[in-house]
This record gives structure tokens, sequence and C-alpha cells, in this order.
């Protein structure tokens, strides 16, 4: 922007950034003493190429601009600078929001991006030109099919109003997936500086009727501000913990985000898990099915399971909202194991509900969260399994509402935790990513395996591909002695809609919506409910959800052992007996989670195949 009245006729569309070019090079360039008034809510820009530190802190200082896009070729260091001086010098309350540009035409290094992730808030990209900026050309969208970053990025260079269909189709693409705006400037342009307000009223209104268009064809699989995916989840919690869970929903994406959290977040997973788990090419298995089996090792981190990745998480978080207790519910074992171990770590209180059928079946892991310091409590009531050691956790969290964080082990229970732990779980999804890039060519597999219960690992094995309707999503439930047979725990198949520990969800119940109690030789499938997400997948068909028996599990984990050299988890054993009655092709790439091995269930194999 240039001149004063074309900027208060541009603001009055209410855009939500304006430019002005401080590059005496540039015909746009903005020499004007000042701003005109304009709404709050935009925000004010400053374009700089190469600029002195002070000279884009003082115009910072003049015009009171929010942002600042770089289109020169300044360092990291450049940028980190400049945050640190305006946090120091200028004297606003908001911080500055960093947009650093980089130039694409027939290719480009991604590589390019990494050293800028934690100093910038923006990427940009523009097309390639004899200046930095304004050449009114496009390059091709698709090469940001291989966009490799979460960071949120700008999208500029030629875009107008005859550009309307391709940004249709660009957000049908996996390329739109972190595109925050679009940037458009000359193609809008009576003369350099000043805009056409009709053509930009114009492209406004196709604008929005593409963004409408696309909310009401695109699904959405993440959780809503309000607690749901799609009509699952929310918070329904007693009074007395509105308090705690309240605490966690303000707080739980602020702290997940503060770069100090994430770097000892990242480091624990590092050098204590010993993550990343390995992405492993199972031949033997792959050989008998003949399709491309992979197992995504989560049985080789530390304490035996996926599960730790969550108690690393929570455990950090528990201590920066003060809390010194923890308390656990457990059916497996292995989460109350990776809970007693973050205890250990971090030297505080761990109290873990067990059911006293899981306590009698999974004695190993019983032990190991003794000789980790934690209190083992057997939950007496109902079944005796883990929906009554969820009942009784809660019961305690309401009896000490102050001190005392709970670790939900699965993608269940009130917002946030649904979402949070997803967030932690999806260290896994994430690294697929790259391991299978690096196998195979292709970060995408045709289709991802992961059982079942509440749902942790499943969440973290999907998280990633959810919005990638080329990958396919199987969920594999517990069938027990039979879905038919009165003893089983296929949510997805008898379940209907209800509550369950603080969430709407599907839920297996009686008709006057008493909880129907579920069955499994599994300890960690055994649960009468989903997470809401799951629930969600089922729901719009999203996921393929099927039903395993206990025998066709068991049978499946002798088979992995004997083929591969493998002992899975019973839960794991689950995922991966669908090969038995599920063809795949022979290209296909099946990457199944193998959630946690098999240390703990050892009687139960020896019991069943009389070993």
């Amino acid at each position: 922007m240039k001149y004063q009245d074309n900027i208060k006729n541009v603001a009055a569309l209410q855009p939500d950034y304006l430019g002005f070019i401080f590059y005496e090079k540039s015909a746009r360039n903005f020499d004007s003493e000042s701003i005109p008034d304009i709404h709050e809510a935009i925000k004010k820009t400053g374009v700089f190429v190469d600029a002195s530190l002070e000279f884009v802190i003082d115009k910072i200082n003049k015009h009171n601009l929010q942002a600042v896009q770089l289109h020169g070729n300044e360092s990291p260091e450049y940028c980190d600078d400049l945050k640190n001086r305006h946090a120091k010098f200028v004297s606003v309350s908001h911080p500055l929001e960093i947009i650093k540009v980089f130039s694409v035409k027939d290719e480009f290094n991604f590589n390019r991006l990494k050293p800028y992730e934690a100093v910038c808030d923006f990427f940009l990209f523009d097309t390639k030109g004899k200046h930095p900026g304004g050449n009114g050309y496009t390059f091709d969208w698709n090469l940001l099919n291989h966009y490799p970053s979460t960071k949120p990025f700008f999208l500029s260079g030629g875009i107008g109003l005859e550009e309307i269909e391709d940004i249709k189709q660009f957000t049908n693409s996996k390329a739109s997936k972190y595109c925050y705006a679009l940037d458009v400037n000359s193609k809008f342009e009576i003369e350099p500086g000043l805009k056409n307000i009709e053509a930009l009223k114009a492209f406004k209104k196709n604008l929005s009727e593409v963004l409408d268009y696309k909310k009401e064809h695109v699904m959405n699989y993440n959780v809503n501000e309000k607690g749901y995916y799609g009509e699952f989840g929310g918070a329904f919690i007693p009074e007395m913990l509105y308090p705690n869970v309240e605490e966690l929903r303000q707080n739980y994406l602020k702290v997940m985000a503060e770069p100090d959290f994430k770097a000892e977040f990242d480091k624990l997973l590092k050098d204590y898990v010993g993550r990343p788990s390995p992405l492993y090419f199972a031949k033997r298995l792959s050989e008998k099915y003949n399709t491309k089996i992979y197992l995504k090792r989560e049985d080789l981190n530390h304490t035996g399971a996926h599960k730790i990745n969550n108690t690393i998480g929570q455990i950090l978080m528990a201590k920066r909202l003060g809390k010194h207790r923890i308390i656990a519910e457990t059916g497996a074992g292995q989460h109350g194991v990776a809970t007693a171990t973050v205890c250990a770590l971090m030297g505080l209180e761990c109290i873990v509900y067990m059911g006293e059928i899981d306590i009698a079946r999974q004695a190993p892991n019983v032990a190991r969260m003794k000789m980790l310091g934690a209190k083992v409590v057997p939950a007496l009531s109902g079944s005796r399994t883990l929906k009554d050691a969820t009942n009784e956790a809660i019961r305690d969290w309401i009896n000490n509402p102050v001190d005392t964080h709970y670790i939900i082990g699965s993608a269940i229970g009130p917002h946030p935790y649904p979402d949070m732990v997803t967030r932690f779980q999806a260290v896994i999804s994430e690294e697929i990513k790259w391991q299978l890039k690096e196998q195979t060519g292709n970060e995408n597999p045709d289709y991802l395996v992961a059982c079942i219960g509440g749902g942790s690992n499943a969440a973290g094995t999907y998280y990633h591909y959810l919005h990638e309707p080329e990958v396919g999503i199987i969920a594999v439930e517990a069938a027990g002695l039979g879905v038919d047979s009165g003893e089983s725990a296929a949510t997805s198949v008898l379940g209907k809609e209800g509550i369950i520990h603080g969430c709407k969800t599907l839920l297996m119940q009686t008709q006057d919506g008493q909880i129907t109690e579920p069955y499994s030789i599994s300890a960690g499938l055994d649960y009468p409910g989903v997470g809401p997400m799951h629930a969600h997948l089922a729901k719009t068909g999203r996921a393929e959800f099927m039903a395993i028996t206990d025998e066709d599990a068991m049978n499946a984990g002798l088979e992995l052992c004997k083929l591969e050299g493998i002992i899975p988890a019973i839960e794991s054993s689950h995922a991966l007996a669908i090969f038995e009655q599920r063809q795949f092709k022979p290209n296909d790439v099946v990457v199944v989670s193998l959630s946690g091995r098999g240390d703990k269930d050892l009687n139960n194999y020896i019991e069943y195949f009389k070993i």
C-alpha cells in the first residue's frame, strides 16, 4: 500500500494484513510520514529487503507495525535478533510477527527452512523474479505438496481473479494444510501501490465462496474449539473437577507451544525413551501375506510400549501447572508402568488404580510399578477391570483437586485430554512419515493399522494422516469370544452414543443406558467405550473398523514370534490378526503400530498355548 485514500478504501474490505514496503528501490516504496488510522484488527506489516535492524526497529516504532515481511537474505540470527530487540525496545504489548519470504521457481530446497523454524512465525512463498516481490507471476503450487514443516505459510506470487479456480483446487490438496493466508498484490494494481478496489471486492467474494465450499465438503477430523470431534467429545464432569479441567484446557496448548517445553519433551523422548522407534520391514510376514508390511516398533521404547510418549508429556505439563501428586489408571499395566517411571524420574508421588482382575493377569507390570515407587490400588467394584480403575481414579481426583494431576493414559476423558494425549502420541505418525520416505521414497502408506481400546496408540499413529484421503485407516477392536457372544469389547459394532469418563462417545450399554461389561483376553482392550476421535472416525467412515477374536489375536501373536522373532503384546496381536481376514495388494504398503511388547503377557501366552 502507498496512497492514503487507497489505504483507507482497502482497509474497509477488512483484510487481515496490510503491507507497507520500506525499500527505496521499489516503485511501491512507502515514504509518507504516517499510515492513516485503520481498524486495530488489521495487522500493519512492514516489508523490508536486507535492511539494518536499526532501520526496521525505527519503522516499527514510527508506524506501530505488528508484523514484518523479510524479502531479502536475512539470516536466522537476524530474525532472532529482531524479535529480541523488538521485545526489549519497542513500547508495545503485542509480540512481533516475523514472516520470512522464500522465492520459488521450478524447484525449491525445503532444507533451507529448517534454520528459520524457531525464529519465524510464518514462511511466505513467492515467485522468483528479477525483483523481490510484486512480479505478477505464479509458481507451480504442487511443489508445496512436499512441504515438510508444520509452520503456517503465506502463499504469494501473481494471485488474481483468474486464479480463483486454481485456489479452489489448491484448498483440496495436501499442500493447503498449512496455508495460513494468501498474499495478493500486483494483479490488483492500477499502478504500483494503487489498488483496484472493485477487483479486490470481487476477489474477496469469490474467495469466500471457495472457502464456504471447502467447509461444506471437507471433513475435519481434529478437535474443535469446544472440545468436540464432530458430535463426540466435550467435558461432562462433576462441578468439583471443573477448576482442574478448566486450568488444563486454558493452558495445555500454550505450554506445549513453549520452546523450553518442546525442547525438554523432545530431549527426553530421544535420550530417555529411545526415540525414534524403528520402522521395520517385516520381510517374512510380508512374504506370507503377499503385501508390504512395516511394523512401527513402539515395543522398543523404554517401558515397552507407546504409553511413555504421553506420560513424559503429561508429567512435564503437571510440573508446569504446579502439581506434585500424580494419579493414573491402567488396564494392561503399561500405562501404569509408564506413569510410575516418569514419577520416579521427576520425584513425584504416584498412585495407580488397577482392576483386581488385571492385577492378577498383569503381575509383572504390577511388580514393576511397585519397584518404581508407585502405590498400586486395586479397583474392587464392577468388572474389576480398566473401566472400574478409571472410576476410582476420578473419585481420587475429586477428593484431591488442588495438588493432583490425573495422567489419563488413553485418548479418552473430558476435553482437553483426548486432544492432549493425541498430540503427545502424534510423534508416532510424525516419525512414520520421514521413516517411510527414507525407505520407500513416499511418506504416505496405503494403510495404517492399529489396535483400539481407548485408542491412544491409534490416535498417534493416525494423527498426521487424518486429512490425507489416499491413506486408508484401519482400527482393530477386540471381539473377545465373538461380537455376538455377549463377551466382547467391539465398541464400534455394539456401542451407541453415551457418556463415559467425562466425554460423549460410542459406548457399550443396555437399552436403559447402563454400561455393558466388556470382555477381551487383552487387558488393554477390555474397555466398553472408545475415544471420541475414533467414534468420529467410525461415524464418518474415515476409518474401517475390524473386530478380532481372542483366538485370532493369540494365533497372530504367536505367528509374529515365529516369523520375525518378535513377541508382541496381545493388544498389538489384534492388529496383526487382520492379515488373515483382509486381502491387500502385493504393492500395498501397510504400516502396523506394534504398540507394545509381550513380556507382560507371557503368562497369558503360556496358559493359552500350554507352552
